[in-house]
């Protein structure tokens, strides 16, 4: 029985990764003055290092004008993902950048219906807050039982602590959770759990080699595009539903891979 919706954050809930981390990096490496700078692509091949911290030590390995010694790279990674998760807050309310479409409809019905909802993220605890403040006001985390972010965890996804923690505070199984997330990492990293995966892809991943989903589509917004299919998906193209992941959880012993 599934009495569970375990949200990942960046990708899943709003696109959050080329127009506003990518950009926020940016501006802390010019406050900085520092010349290094992510395009859209090698942001995209950074993204396969989880942590924003982890990333900028990733790229520094291979920059001949980075510090040569261990601990001034890590003091000034430090340094830098600390502006740039405050740029990031000011980009998001600057820019109004809103949820997905289809993620607050379902959130919504979750709701009504007394499933439990909980975010389960390695992105920093600031960043979380600054996108659900701006979406859901100052109370958004009554929104959710649990919410797991990256200092709530010593190894981050693709490794599944995030997600068994998530399952100890809300004291269910993993068959009794479904995860959405639109990454490789963060699917492994839920099913490595043994929690059932939906993926809504996103604009980075949308290409991406996905394997052990229950199903993966195009975005909560619609009931197209599914596969397997959405029941009701030829009459209706309304947002996927909550009837349509327990029809998912339902299938997933006989569907466990998807391309």
């Amino acid at each position: 029985m599934l009495k569970a919706i375990l949200w990942d954050v960046d990708g899943t809930l709003a696109e959050t990764e080329r127009d506003g981390h990518r950009v926020a990096f940016n501006q802390a490496f010019e406050a900085f003055g520092l010349p290094w700078r992510w395009d859209v692509e090698r942001y995209g091949e950074l993204l396969r290092i989880t942590g924003g911290r982890e990333r900028i030590l990733h790229d520094m390995a291979g920059r001949g004008d980075a510090p040569v010694l261990a601990d001034e790279r890590e003091r000034l990674a430090r340094e830098l993902h600390a502006r740039k998760n405050a740029l990031y807050a000011q980009l998001l309310a600057s820019e109004h950048t809103a949820l997905r479409p289809g993620v607050v409809s379902l959130m919504d019905e979750a709701r009504r219906a007394g499933l439990r909802q909980a975010i389960v993220t390695t992105t920093s605890r600031v960043n979380v807050d600054a996108l659900l403040r701006l979406q859901f006001g100052a109370s958004w985390h009554t929104r959710f039982a649990a919410v797991v972010c990256g200092e709530d965890v010593r190894d981050k996804k693709p490794h599944p602590e995030a997600y068994e923690h998530c399952l100890r505070l809300l004291d269910i199984g993993p068959l009794e959770a479904v995860a959405i997330e639109d990454s490789p990492g963060g699917v492994a990293a839920a099913r490595a759990a043994s929690v059932p995966v939906v993926v809504p892809r996103s604009a980075y991943f949308a290409t991406a080699t996905i394997d052990g989903a229950i199903a993966i589509g195009p975005g909560l917004h619609t009931r197209r595009g599914w596969q397997p299919r959405c029941a009701g998906a030829q009459d209706d193209d309304g947002p996927v539903s909550l009837d349509n992941l327990r029809d998912w959880c339902a299938q997933m012993e006989s569907v466990s891979q998807f391309s």
